[in-house]
């Protein structure tokens, strides 16, 4: 889509009505192609001055989609026609980048586009998800249903979004403020103690010598050699997360870490499960399904298995069948699956197993905080006790000599 053009269209219908639109395309030929399949002939068609207008340029939080889709539902399900209701929401629509988003999708339904085909224009705005799920919505007229299911989804989905962040940021907050105290205490306090002793003479206890060697180390040369490392570390991890190979290690080696990797699997299944459910639930094809389903995991790890799962379905297999020998889901996930595709109840099955593991995510956002929260007290109480403790040896040796 970065390389998609606006094309402005004029042509013809069956009945030799003149119609005008606009579509985004890679070429003109893409377009004409696309209006002859809609039997309409075109006549000129010419390239906008600017490029996508959902590419670039301003954005749109997952909180102004929610409201725009329960108001466009409700609108829909009260008999408002869809270009009316398009204009409605575009002039009361308080992001301005958003508004102006709608209003073009407007112009294109009225120039003859599909709905789903207008959102289309806009991927950073309406995913793959949610151009298809529309898309069934027209196809089956249920387009205020599929609507509501979709503001549902994303609210849901947003919710399981921030209970990650949330046990993400609790600890990271900790163990900053932790290397903050310490490396203040090691550069400025320390020192001060180092040169009061060095001038009193004699030998230094050992704890005391490590302390004041490490102080002189982080307060000169040393201390700019382990920066620099680290932000070496962080930018090659990020560079490497970038390829395809390093969202892949990334992805499975944070599945498979202590504690944190219960977390992140069972906030997968969660994302799965809620995520084909309502595709199915709406109308949406299984394969095609399954393919948003992938694209949408935000993990490498899972959306290999999905498309693994794909693959066997279009070979005549079920879902259970590829998903258990893929070994990413726990077992229970595997035959709850099972029993939904045997009995015909797949959706409702996938939806339960969804709301199951959001209240699993709850608990193991609230395990993971208890459990971190005692071992950085200890980690950050037992690393400034050893620190004072060592630079006050030397002053109770000097005690007990004077007495």
């Amino acid at each position: 889509m970065a390389a998609a053009v606006v094309y402005k269209w004029t042509g013809k219908s069956a009945k030799g009505a003149v119609i005008k639109g606009e579509l985004t395309a890679a070429s003109i030929d893409e377009v004409k192609a696309y209006l002859r399949k809609q039997r309409i002939i075109p006549t000129s068609v010419s390239k906008k001055s600017k490029l996508l207008s959902g590419s670039m340029g301003g954005k749109v939080k997952d909180k102004d989609l929610v409201i725009f889709t329960r108001q466009f539902a409700t609108m829909i399900g009260a008999g408002l026609p869809l270009v009316q209701a398009l204009d409605i929401l575009s002039k009361q629509t308080e992001n301005q980048f958003f508004a102006k988003c709608i209003g073009e999708i407007k112009t294109d339904v009225e120039g003859g586009s599909t709905f789903a085909d207008a959102l289309r224009k806009f991927p950073r705005i309406f995913s793959d998800l949610y151009a298809n799920m529309v898309a069934a919505g027209e196809a089956g007229g249920i387009m205020d249903t599929i609507l509501v299911r979709l503001a549902t989804y994303i609210e849901k989905a947003q919710k399981l979004k921030r209970k990650v962040k949330g046990a993400m940021v609790y600890p990271t907050v900790v163990i900053t403020v932790a290397i903050m105290v310490i490396v203040i205490i090691m550069v400025f306090v320390v020192p001060t103690f180092g040169k009061m002793f060095t001038q009193l003479g004699g030998t230094l206890p050992l704890p005391t010598q490590l302390i004041i060697n490490l102080s002189q180390f982080l307060g000169g040369s040393g201390g700019l050699i382990m920066l620099g490392g680290i932000i070496f570390t962080i930018v090659s991890i990020v560079q490497f997360r970038r390829t395809e190979t390093g969202k892949m290690v990334t992805d499975r080696l944070l599945m498979r870490f202590p504690i944190v990797g219960i977390l992140f699997r069972k906030v997968a299944v969660a994302k799965f499960t809620r995520t084909l459910g309502t595709l199915i639930s709406s109308g949406v094809p299984i394969l095609e399904g399954l393919n948003i389903t992938a694209k949408t995991a935000g993990n490498k790890v899972v959306e290999k298995a999905v498309l693994d799962v794909r693959q066997g379905v279009s070979e005549g297999k079920t879902i259970a069948e590829p998903l258990s020998q893929a070994k990413v889901f726990p077992p229970m996930v595997n035959q709850m699956i099972a029993v939904g595709e045997s009995t015909g109840a797949l959706d409702n099955m996938l939806n339960k197993i969804a709301d199951f593991y959001d209240e699993e995510v709850d608990q193991a956002v609230a395990n993971l905080t208890s459990m971190i929260e005692p071992v950085l007290m200890i980690f950050l109480g037992g690393t400034v006790g050893f620190i004072v403790v060592a630079m006050y040896l030397p002053i109770f040796k000097l005690i007990t000599l004077i007495k």
